[in-house]
């Protein structure tokens, strides 16, 4: 019988519970959904003011833990009580809170205090170093939603319309903004750099390009070179979309295979309704 996702690793044993550790939105309703759907035992990881509470209302009490953001032993404590084979993040925490907004416990605490950098990557990665360290795998970001990636060509329909010269040009300044670990997205425009992302998000990206010409005017999303694929996998869902259609940006390039389509069917056809184009590169 073949896995239920390409991206998860050989050996992956249904039977073992999978602790979803959950942020915002609507991605870690759509892993939950996916997850029961392939029959793997699922328990759930939670954060106050962070995890929708519909999400939460699905699981029985003694299959959810809810925590303060920060509280890290607690959190492996959670995945240990719960005998995890497996853990999985999905969902933004808001970024504020991984530097204002903490309540950190002795394990998050020592974490933080040994790391020189403090961005996204670090700390999260030092989470994830924690939870393996216990003997819980950490599975990729993508498992379990491989029909939700953007894919090859005009996802809308038609013909692009951007020329390829100027697609090149944003793919160009978005991997190189990913390089150097800026962030994952940008705007251009006939080979202007309108916007490039950085802490404050991709909608607040969108938003100060739209303040500019934007006629031809495209939104690139792309992930870091070395990209962990285990968390901060970039998303485009109908948030991001409708602050396209109000910055009024009418073309958006995903990189294909990488970006996470949050409602894929939807957003598409109500990118074709508000008249923008997606393309899978």
């Amino acid at each position: 019988m073949p896995p239920p996702s390409a991206f998860l690793p050989s050996g992956f044993d249904v039977s073992r519970p999978l602790v979803l550790i959950a942020g915002q939105g609507v991605y870690p309703v759509m892993v939950a959904n996916a997850v029961r759907a392939a029959g793997v035992p699922l328990r759930l990881v939670a954060f106050e003011e962070e995890t929708k509470p519909d999400l939460i209302a699905t699981f029985a009490r003694q299959e959810n833990r809810i925590l303060k953001v920060g509280q890290l032993g607690h959190m492996l404590n959670a995945l240990q009580d719960f005998k995890a084979g497996y853990a999985l993040m999905a969902g933004q925490i808001t970024p504020r809170r991984l530097f204002k907004g903490l309540h950190p416990d002795l394990k998050a605490t020592r974490i933080l205090l040994s790391l020189k950098r403090r961005n996204a990557e670090t700390i999260f990665g030092a989470i994830a170093r924690e939870i393996e360290a216990i003997g819980v795998t950490l599975l990729d970001a993508r498992a379990f939603l491989d029909g939700q990636l953007a894919s090859i060509g005009c996802m809308t329909g038609k013909r692009f319309p951007v020329d390829r010269e100027y697609i090149d040009h944003g793919v160009q300044i978005a991997r190189e903004c990913a390089r150097l670990d800026i962030g994952q997205g940008c705007v251009v425009r006939k080979g202007t750099v309108l916007a490039v992302e950085a802490f404050e998000g991709t909608d607040e990206m969108l938003r100060r390009a739209g303040a500019f010409k934007t006629d031809q005017a495209l939104f690139v999303k792309t992930v870091k070179t070395r990209q962990d694929w285990r968390f901060d996998v970039p998303c485009f869902g109908p948030r991001t979309l409708e602050t396209m259609r109000d910055a009024k940006i009418a073309a958006a390039a995903l990189e294909a295979d990488k970006v996470i389509m949050l409602e894929k069917a939807a957003v598409l056809q109500q990118a074709r309704a508000w008249g923008i184009s997606l393309l899978g590169f």
